[in-house]
């Protein structure tokens, strides 16, 4: 980028920010930060880039400073707790939410927290808090139908999902989680429908996004992991197209549809996608696909369907002695699943939750 003249930073970083070039925005802010390291613009700015770019550390590291800096700002100590939670940082966010423990901001602490709890899979708690909302809070109906998916009430769940949608209007998350309780009923043409609806809009709202190119075998660079590609919901809709085309048989669409994705690096991919790709994949790469699986096993969290999937994998492909390797280290005394699963997951509302620039 050319240099910027004396005067012009806050409108070049302000015409960054409205073209979604994040990026670049992040590294000049940066350079002013190391001059004015108490900068509140700067910190502000550079948190709200970093959460558009879904790093949500750096961005909980800007907010934390600010909170320090700027104690009276009621918003930096929400935004510091919702960056932590999106970090996956449970309980640093838990404990910074009790800051927000005042009536301007109770009920965004409420909702934070049972969102926290949610992805705990600590779902009592996580209703005991929802219900301390207004039962016409649009957080509260979206939400309880999170909570109902997750105790196995499907048809209750896509009403809970419905209402939110006619109080909230056309949100592709929640157009998701229709699709996918229609997935889990298996009535796949519903659910097949709603995906149709979110890759539509997501192709005509976002070409940026490049969905297709690489099915196309277009070389693209990837879009990264930012909030317009997560509030798309297109990850979670081409998962669960995969998903409904593999339990259909249909391994090749199933392929496709992973593919069909907007492209990013393997370093970038979700564990949902990964494990998802290592599956379908596996009678073309073997290698490959037992790889990506043994490495998600390594991870701290990982879908909980992947050592079932591998334990059978190695058993389909005769690997010889890895299944009993594999029950020996885990501990474990085997796998119910009795097929293999492609993943899919329900959302949470709380990811709708705004953050907005507050110089």
């Amino acid at each position: 980028m050319a240099a910027i003249k004396d005067g012009e930073y806050t409108a070049t970083i302000y015409r960054l920010i409205k073209d979604s070039q994040y990026v670049e925005a992040i590294h000049i802010l940066n350079g002013q930060l190391q001059k004015h390291t108490t900068s509140r613009a700067a910190l502000s700015l550079l948190g709200f880039c970093y959460y558009h770019i879904q790093d949500f550390s750096s961005a909980a590291e800007c907010y934390e400073q600010l909170t320090q800096l700027h104690p009276e700002v009621e918003e930096y100590k929400l935004y510091y707790a919702q960056s932590l939670y999106k970090a996956g940082a449970f309980p640093e966010a838990t404990r910074a939410s009790f800051v927000l423990d005042n009536p301007s901001s109770h009920t965004k602490m409420v909702k934070l927290q049972a969102c926290i709890k949610f992805c705990e899979e600590d779902y009592s708690a996580a209703k005991l808090l929802l219900e301390q909302l207004p039962q016409d809070d649009p957080d509260y109906v979206y939400n309880m139908g999170c909570l109902l998916y997750q105790d196995g009430k499907y048809e209750d769940a896509c009403k809970k999902f419905m209402t939110a949608m006619q109080m909230l209007g056309y949100v592709p998350a929640l157009s998701y989680n229709i699709a996918l309780t229609y997935y889990s009923l298996k009535n796949y043409p519903q659910a097949m429908k709603h995906i149709t609806e979110i890759i539509d809009r997501g192709m005509r709202e976002h070409p940026e996004l490049d969905v297709g190119v690489n099915t196309e075998g277009i070389d693209v660079h990837s879009v990264g992991n930012t909030l317009v590609l997560h509030q798309s919901a297109l990850i979670e809709a081409f998962n669960l197209k995969a998903a409904i085309e593999y339990q259909m048989k249909n391994v090749k669409a199933a392929q496709e549809a992973l593919t069909d994705m907007p492209p990013r690096s393997e370093e970038e991919l979700d564990p949902v996608t990964l494990h998802n790709q290592a599956l379908v994949n596996m009678d073309l790469r073997p290698s490959e696909g037992f790889e990506k699986m043994a490495f998600l096993l390594q991870q701290p969290s990982f879908p909980r369907v992947t050592f079932g999937n591998l334990l059978l994998l190695y058993c389909k492909h005769e690997e010889g002695d890895q299944p009993v390797v594999l029950l020996r280290c885990s501990g474990s005394s085997g796998c119910s699943n009795s097929g293999l699963h492609v993943i899919c997951i329900v959302g949470s509302g709380f990811s709708h939750l705004p953050l907005d620039i507050s110089p």
